[in-house]
């Protein structure tokens, strides 16, 4: 295999939401408020106008620690271990080798080596077409059960209850 690999982490760079999450609320609204980036402002007075690339990524970090969530950026062609993967999806290493054989993820070998790496961007989209299926599973269970009158929730509300937890 001729791509350069760069060394694998130890483990994703997660950053965890802080304890007191109002001030990341604040954020979170300010930014809401607001659609063109502002300047980002340095310890010396300096101002730098704040590029709408790292704008968005940012609203995106704010929104995601202001609901609790720890988050990691990455650089979306990272390749991963087989470890790094599976903990990113929230599986055993052993799930996640199970569905390399059943092709359900593409994975690269290290030339002659055993050694499987997977490239991030490839987890994230796997990990966001399993989220949209059980939505789509729940979604159907949910008519379903409603179909057949084992809800004595109005139809509506409920549809509301369980669009609203899809939120989180």
């Amino acid at each position: 295999m001729s791509r350069h690999i760069l060394p694998p982490a130890k483990r994703v760079n997660v950053v965890d939401p802080p304890e007191d999450l109002d001030e990341m609320l604040e954020l979170a609204r300010f930014m809401e408020s607001h659609a063109a980036p502002a300047v980002l402002l340095g310890p010396d007075g300096e101002q730098i106008p704040l590029p709408m690339a790292a704008y968005d990524v940012l609203r995106q970090v704010v929104n995601a620690m202001q609901r609790g969530d720890s988050v990691s950026v990455e650089p979306i062609d990272r390749q991963l271990t087989t470890q790094q993967a599976a903990s990113i999806l929230g599986v055993s290493r052993n799930t996640l080798i199970r569905l390399l054989e059943e092709h359900e993820l593409p994975f690269e070998r290290l030339g002659e080596s055993r050694h499987r790496r997977l490239r991030l961007n490839d987890v994230l989209a796997y990990r966001e077409r399993k989220r949209a299926d059980r939505h789509g599973r729940l979604g159907d269970m949910t008519r379903q059960a409603s179909e057949d009158g084992l809800y004595d929730t109005d139809v509506d509300l409920y549809r509301e209850a369980l669009d609203e937890a899809r939120k989180r």
